[in-house]
């Protein structure tokens, strides 16, 4: 697959620039009932995310492409089928490749609408 299904894509919820880490990234989520949330993303340049923590735990798996993970200064390359789980309060960023999809399920509220 080129993309993520359209289904998973409603403009209800896509996630504003304005809440994301990196720019010319696309982002879509689904909410838990405990808060938890799933995001679905899509780099379509090269770019770096800004270093940033989180209050909750967060897990990626890349679906395509690759993203180099930072984590407390140090760097993994994630390849397609690789997963990564950063615990809260962990500094974090990294480089994506154009082209690139992730999924992260994050273990708090991330996006607020």
């Amino acid at each position: 697959m080129k993309d993520f299904p359209e289904f998973m894509k409603n403009e209800k919820n896509h996630i504003s620039s304005s809440q994301q880490n990196t720019e010319d990234i696309d982002g879509y989520y689904f909410e838990g009932e405990d808060g938890s949330q799933m995001a679905f993303w899509t780099c379509y340049s090269d770019r770096v995310s800004k270093e940033h923590k989180h209050e909750f735990d967060e897990y990626t798996v890349v679906v395509c492409g690759q993203y180099t993970a930072i984590i407390d200064g140090k760097e993994i390359v994630l390849n397609p089928g690789d997963e990564i789980f950063v615990p809260k309060g962990t500094l974090q960023g990294g480089r994506y490749i154009a082209g690139t999809r992730t999924i992260s399920a994050f273990g708090g509220r991330r996006i607020h609408k």
